[in-house]
């Protein structure tokens, strides 16, 4: 006989639920007062939805333990939300190893760009890779962000430039949604970068009458799942005028907005991209102040990316003064060839250092904020009642330190959590 729940958590030294108004994201004084229960406990339901989060002793009398196929013991343990990554690249061929010591000599983004590296180096690589080849790469990445903590991940094309490949590398994705555990946010990039070739226009042009219209056939037809478009606006990429056309096409389709803008240099992308109702915008690194005051008033999205800013040697985001101003601030690892990191622990940890964002503000762009940068804040993103039992059980008696331990989250995290199922078992007994 079957039990009528899946997993219990009990006796968690700290239950760290986010929010528990079913808020969508937080700003402002909501991310530094996140909502903790000491002492406390949760129930997953057989359909992998939280059923009760409370105080322990509450849980132990309302609930028999013998009603569950799984319990953990998390005494002196704490409990968080799986960590949702806002921003990835994850499909590619071809690594950017050696594009690392030219960076580090001082090369910028652009110069490797036009020495023929860059994103038109993967596009190569990625092109000319079987599609069984990039389907192993993507699930042995993925996995590595589950062992850090992702349960909830968007994951871009972008490294085909051309109808072929692009819907190769969305074909990948889909396929690793429909197999792996990890959620997945499936978002077209084929405006990514201007192809080999060809000008932006002419760039722009294959995508909206080529590449989109045969994206709305996949989807029609139900082989393909998508949702989200994406354009690299940037000087000597794709304009304001091109990106408009673009994401418009993408948002009559019915895609969310979610965009690489204002990165390299202010190109007013923030303005826009409020203009056309964007859910989120990755970057902002040139965000002018009329940028930030958009953003926060249509309540799109600002997806900060550390590792890039880190990476790169760019100015950092400015957090604070988004922050202050009320946007929606949510974190990404954007990992890709160029900034290869697989851990949004380590991301929260270079965004309070280097983004001056406290502990509590980073642990809520890294959840509630991304699940709502990804139009998934209502299911994902906290430790509510009806939302998924998505969670990491941490080997800590303070949840601070999943951030404060720089690189120490492969011992911290005991248990990985999604849909209520265990999908990583961190058992740290050693023989020595």
């Amino acid at each position: 006989m079957s039990s009528n729940y899946r997993l219990l958590v009990k006796n968690a030294k700290q239950v760290v639920l986010i929010c528990n108004n079913g808020e969508k994201y937080l700003t402002k004084n909501g991310m530094q007062n996140l909502c903790v229960i000491e002492n406390g406990s949760i129930v997953i339901g057989s359909d992998g939805l939280i059923k009760a989060v409370g105080p322990a002793d509450t849980i132990k009398t309302q609930y028999s333990e013998a009603s569950f196929d799984e319990v953990i013991d998390a005494a002196g343990m704490c409990v968080v939300p799986g960590l949702v990554d806002a921003h990835t690249h994850p499909v590619w061929a071809g690594d950017r190893v050696h594009e690392f010591a030219m960076k580090l000599a001082g090369a910028t983004y652009m110069d490797v760009h036009r020495a023929g590296g860059g994103i038109h180096f993967t596009v190569e690589h990625t092109r000319a890779a079987p599609t069984s080849q990039l389907l192993v790469s993507l699930t042995n990445r993925l996995a590595r962000m589950q062992r850090a903590g992702t349960t909830t991940v968007e994951c871009k094309s972008g490294y085909g430039l051309e109808l072929q490949t692009e819907i190769k590398m969305l074909e990948v994705i889909e396929a690793a949604r429909r197999t792996l555990p990890i959620n997945i946010s499936s978002t077209y990039c084929g405006a990514h970068a201007v192809p080999k070739g060809k000008t932006a226009a002419e760039a722009t042009e294959d995508v909206l009458k080529v590449q989109l219209p045969r994206l709305r056939q996949l989807m029609s037809a139900g082989t393909l799942r998508v949702d989200n478009i994406d354009v690299f606006c940037e000087k000597g990429v794709f304009d304001l005028g091109c990106t408009r056309s673009i994401l418009q096409a993408g948002r009559d389709m019915g895609l969310n907005i979610n965009f690489h803008g204002d990165e390299l240099h202010p190109m007013n992308s923030a303005q826009l991209g409020a203009e056309l109702g964007a859910l989120a915008i990755s970057h902002l690194e040139e965000v002018t102040d009329e940028g930030i005051a958009a953003m926060a008033a249509a309540k799109t999205a600002a997806v900060l990316l550390p590792t890039t800013a880190y990476i790169l040697r760019l100015p950092q985001p400015r957090a604070r003064d988004m922050l202050e101003a009320g946007v929606i601030v949510a974190l990404g690892s954007d990992f890709n060839p160029n900034a290869y990191c697989c851990s949004m622990p380590m991301v929260m940890h270079l965004a309070c250092v280097n983004m001056r964002m406290s502990m509590p503000e980073a642990l809520a762009a890294a959840t509630i904020n991304a699940a709502y940068a990804l139009g998934r804040s209502h299911t994902h993103g906290s430790l509510e009642v009806n939302k998924h039992g998505d969670l990491l059980v941490l080997n800590t008696s303070r949840w601070e330190h999943l951030i404060y331990q720089l690189g120490g989250h492969q011992e911290l995290i005991r248990y990985v959590v999604i849909k209520g199922n265990i999908v990583y078992d961190n058992d740290k007994t050693m023989d020595f």
